[in-house]
């Protein structure tokens, strides 16, 4: 036998010994997860959609972050002073801070960022309208000018929920805030593996080498530092509830961030971590297209309080578990600082259908076609969709049920054409409690219309009035009175359907560790060694 012949069955032998434990090791790197949805909008500023902005924690990363008591700190800031009673403020941003392409993060990028973000957020609207100029003296300094003390800047930099302030390279943050970002590039702690995305099937991100965490602070929530302990994070799309259960039970994947209800008990019998991962909940909605006749109309969106049973969408979302919902519900999240029973008498002990068709034909409705846009891929919505469906024929509308997967959906759900041109009337969803906890961050009360509005445009001057009006309030009472206001502006004006507050879980396996209470973040999370 030759020499090179032998060595090559040697190197051949070895390796195939070898190959048991390599494949473990490099197992034990990798965590899989099953989203909520598929990932079909890499931009966290484009779009609110939640699979989004948990893409977008995974790459991009943010001056401040917000632990799981609401509490804002530093993360990319190194601090931030406030001079001239509260209309001077500077960040100072700190060492080490590096873009997924290898340029330094600056100033000038920061900047660059927030004016794109505070374009599309709610609350960045808020702040930029009482900023007179944000810069970057230098390279390490971010700048505001404000017309007059503003003293949630921070809060607004740092809230966790939809359209986060996301730091991106200047060259990209100056795109137009209306069109979408399809190039990824981040400073967070995971880059985005764009050439390995697979529709429907894998999202995958490798570990930053680069990235500093900060070096001081408890992990919590999007707060502290952000301390990876995995190489690579794959995402597996199984839209199937009982193929998703399986996967988790058999080992194939490690970690499901939404359990429906039917497989909780199942999971927790089979020893899996199963629990709340966001205390605040989750609130349903069905929004209202004002663009759009009927619901263009008022008295045509007041009348479907007169059919809606929030027990019903509750126990479809909660597989009939009441420990797991809360009704009735108004525009702010049960149990939390603004929330009230402000005009709940607008809705009926029980529903009324035969009412709400009265009302409907009075506001002028005569059977036009309704489509309602109705996710077959995300469980959540479609418990939602399914019976708002119902609700809306009981009512005497004449409803299509426009059935797609949740990317369409969020694509579909912008356009503002009539229901002949690929339109739409009403559509479910759900909003983090986070975001629902006051005016400032509360997409769905914006009353702006179609100037810059959030889909569904509702138009109410008055909202407006009475969310500056919040922001004005001297103390936590004055908020709450202003809070209660709005409510009942809310029933008159309807820019949503309340539905309830339902409590999800997410599911792990027990090897897990350092999972953070919040939003799926995938930080501090680390295999357990035998």
């Amino acid at each position: 036998m030759k020499r090179r012949s032998l060595l090559k069955g040697v190197g051949a032998a070895s390796v195939g010994l070898a190959a048991p434990s390599i494949a473990a090791a490099q197992g034990a790197r990798v965590l899989k997860f099953i989203p909520h949805a598929d990932l079909t909008v890499l931009d966290p500023i484009w779009t609110t959609a939640y699979i989004t902005r948990n893409h977008g924690y995974l790459v991009y990363d943010t001056l401040f972050g917000m632990d799981s008591d609401y509490k804002t700190t530093p993360q990319m800031a190194e601090g931030m002073t406030v001079e001239n009673d509260g209309k001077l403020v500077r960040i100072t941003l700190r060492d080490g801070l590096k873009f997924h392409d290898g340029e330094k993060v600056l100033a000038r990028d920061c900047v660059a960022s927030i004016q794109r973000w505070g374009k599309r957020d709610t609350f960045g609207q808020t702040l930029m309208s009482v900023t007179d100029e944000v810069t970057a003296p230098d390279d390490k300094t971010i700048q505001f000018r404000l017309k007059r003390a503003f003293p949630l800047l921070a809060d607004a930099l740092a809230k966790p929920p939809s359209n986060f302030a996301a730091m991106m390279p200047e060259r990209l943050a100056k795109t137009d805030a209306f069109t979408q970002i399809t190039e990824v590039v981040g400073s967070g702690p995971f880059r985005f593996l764009a050439r390995e995305r697979n529709a429907g099937h894998l999202v995958a991100y490798e570990k930053f080498a680069d990235y500093v965490p900060r070096a001081s602070g408890t992990p919590n929530g999007t707060a502290g530092p952000k301390v990876v302990h995995f190489d690579r994070i794959e995402w597996r799309i199984i839209p199937d509830q009982g193929t998703a259960a399986a996967a988790l039970q058999s080992g194939e994947v490690d970690w499901w961030e939404a359990v429906g209800g039917d497989f909780r008990q199942l999971l927790t019998r089979a020893g899996l971590n199963v629990h709340v991962l966001d205390p605040a909940g989750s609130m349903g909605c069905m929004r209202l297209n004002f663009v759009q006749p009927p619901f263009n109309n008022p008295a045509a969106r007041r009348a479907l309080f007169k059919a809606l049973n929030q027990t019903d969408f509750m126990e479809a979302a909660s597989a009939g578990d009441p420990s797991m919902y809360t009704v009735p519900s108004g525009f702010f999240p049960p149990g939390t600082p603004m929330a009230s029973t402000a005009g709940f008498e607008a809705i009926p002990a029980k529903p009324d259908f035969a009412a709400a068709k009265r009302e409907l034909e009075a506001a002028g409705y005569k059977g036009e076609r309704i489509v309602l846009l109705h996710a077959t891929d995300l469980n959540s919505v479609k418990t939602l969709g399914d019976v708002a469906a119902d609700m809306l024929k009981r009512a005497g509308l004449n409803v299509e049920v426009a059935a797609m997967d949740w990317g369409t959906v969020v694509q579909r759900r912008i356009k503002k054409e009539p229901v002949a041109q690929g339109g739409w009337n009403a559509a479910c969803t759900y909003w983090s409690g986070q975001d629902h906890l006051t005016p400032a961050g509360h997409v769905f009360l914006r009353g702006t219309g179609e100037r810059g509005g959030n889909w569904g445009w509702p138009d109410s001057p008055r909202l407006e009035e009475l969310r500056d009006a919040w922001f004005a309030a001297p103390d936590l009472a004055g908020q709450q009175r202003v809070a209660a206001d709005m409510q009942r502006q809310a029933f008159q004006d309807v820019p949503y359907v309340p539905l309830g507050q339902v409590r999800g879980v997410t599911a792990y396996r027990k090897n897990l560790t350092g999972v953070l209470q919040g939003i799926p973040v995938f930080w501090n999370v680390q295999r357990a060694t035998a």
